[in-house]
């Protein structure tokens, strides 16, 4: 329950930051935070559609969530790319390992995050 909650709070987190008029005020700084956006946009819009495939009736929490862990691999990396970036444009006295730590959290949430809402949404079993 906590490691969800956690995966939210941390989108949410990336999310305002990346929403911050007052952080993105010079040219590089807006055109990294569009960047990211868009990364987070299409890693959503493809994780989206792999929930709804109709292959994955059936399939049990671990088969799901390794086949989400195995789609949506160039929109997954522009994601953590373009968010690396900016999260480098907005802070650039911090540590590009935790700029990379933060990326990939993004990246591992929004994957737990489609394997919850597959779990919760998928018919009881006969």
């Amino acid at each position: 329950m906590r490691m969800p909650m956690l995966g939210a709070a941390l989108i949410m987190m990336t999310s305002a930051a990346m929403m911050s008029p007052v952080m993105a005020d010079d040219d590089d700084a807006k055109g990294a935070q569009k960047l990211a956006q868009q990364g987070r946009d299409a890693y959503w819009h493809c994780l989206a559609r792999e929930y709804s495939r109709d292959s994955n009736q059936g399939m049990t929490e671990q088969d799901f969530g390794r086949s989400v862990a195995g789609a949506c691999r160039s929109e997954r990396q522009y994601y953590r790319v373009a968010l690396l970036d900016y999260l480098t444009t907005q802070y650039p006295d911090i540590d590009a390992g935790a700029h990379l730590a933060t990326a990939n959290r993004a990246v591992e949430s929004a994957q737990k995050d489609i394997v919850t809402a597959f779990v919760k949404h998928r018919p009881p079993a006969k």
